[in-house]
């Protein structure tokens, strides 16, 4: 995006660069719905007739983080970025940490990588049974613990006490994280055990507006964190793509109306964050195998949305989100073909165009485009 050289993410493009680096992705199908028409991606041509209608969304949220981004997502713009530290907490804010969480005190307390903090401070952490607090450029309170040593359940209430008593006011970060781990010296690995806790959104979203009405709001992943379970008829907290990827068959193949929100969070937690572009791509083509299968659910009088809340360029020297735009692919067999949405303004876009679409009067961010894809 034009203002990415303010976040240090000049010159980040999640998708060309893995692509660049690993010599080209096969993604067919994601390719007949107009990937490639969206930007130049090796491996992936632009279709002549793509079967999806396609674009690219800019974030008009102050931030990059998962937060916002799926706020936005959700029709409600962040003015107002959530407070970074990159020096590391304050003392009296840690003093209060410890008091809320009652623990005797912490390590860390810096910006960190999460996979590299554990192996520097994971002895330590285990001789001492102090949480490893840190954080990193985005707005978290991360909260690192071995579940031997501090068990899960005790882990989530130290991140819930730190949500409600001390992430709050000026220091009121997006989202306090527990990133529970296991293993030994040298051998730490975080597990699948993480949990989000973010603060409630501080407007109305799409999931009010739709649960208000009576429809079904059906989350998948960290959605329900995300949104403090609010505007949610049903949650299901997959922890990885390929369980996400299950629950998106097996619920939206049920029967049920209704919205189902997806979030399959494998490609910057285990790929992205980590720089690893070749796992990156091997993601991306799990994803698109998977793909058929979803589209053949879609019926007539559907929609398939296919976006992402930011970018996580794992080419770039930051382990950290990017500030890019993200790609739009909105699918309905109803269309002939897609047709070019262009570049939206913000990503609450996409909350409009679902509001208009069940008939919902809103005052929701952003511009509907469902008359473009009836057109199609």
């Amino acid at each position: 995006m034009p203002d990415a050289s303010l976040y240090g993410d000049a010159g980040s493009n999640t998708l060309a660069h893995t692509a660049g680096a690993v010599g080209g992705l096969n993604v067919p199908a994601l390719a007949r719905l107009g990937l490639g028409n969206i930007v130049p991606i090796r491996g992936v041509s632009p279709e002549g007739r793509p079967s999806a209608s396609y674009g690219k969304m800019a974030e008009r949220s102050q931030g990059k983080d998962s937060t916002t981004g799926h706020w936005e997502i959700a029709g409600l713009v962040v003015n107002r970025a959530f407070p970074t530290f990159p020096g590391g907490f304050p003392a009296a804010l840690m003093d209060r940490f410890c008091r809320a969480a009652g623990v005797e005190g912490y390590l860390g307390n810096r910006t960190a990588s999460g996979t590299a903090i554990i192996q520097e401070l994971g002895d330590e952490h285990v001789r001492t049974g102090l949480p490893i607090v840190y954080t990193s450029a985005d707005s978290v309170f991360q909260i690192a613990a071995h579940e031997e040593v501090i068990p899960l359940a005790r882990q989530y209430e130290i991140c819930t006490a730190t949500r409600g008593e001390v992430c709050t006011g000026e220091f009121a970060v997006g989202r306090v994280i527990a990133r529970p781990f296991v293993g030994g010296p040298g051998k730490f690995v975080r597990t699948t055990n993480r949990r989000d806790f973010s603060l409630q959104p501080g407007g109305e979203t799409v999931l009010d507006l739709l649960h208000r009405a009576g429809v079904g709001t059906t989350s998948i992943g960290k959605v329900d964190d995300l949104f403090a379970g609010r505007g949610l008829s049903a949650m299901h907290h997959s922890k990885s793509n390929d369980e996400g990827i299950g629950e998106i068959l097996r619920l939206a193949g049920g029967g049920r109306g209704g919205l189902f929100f997806a979030n399959l969070g494998d490609f910057d937690t285990l790929y992205g964050h980590r720089n690893d572009p070749g796992g990156f791509a091997g993601a991306l083509e799990r994803f698109d195998a998977a793909l058929p299968g979803i589209i053949s659910m879609v019926g007539d009088d559907d929609l398939l949305f296919i976006t992402a809340d930011h970018g996580n360029d794992p080419v770039s020297t930051s382990t950290d989100h990017s500030r890019e735009y993200v790609p739009l692919l909105c699918y309905t067999p109803r269309s002939r073909a897609g047709t070019a949405l262009g570049t939206r303004e913000t990503l609450a876009d996409v909350g409009k165009t679902i509001a208009e679409f069940f008939g919902l009067p809103n005052a929701l961010e952003g511009t509907s485009f469902l008359q473009m894809l009836r057109t199609a």
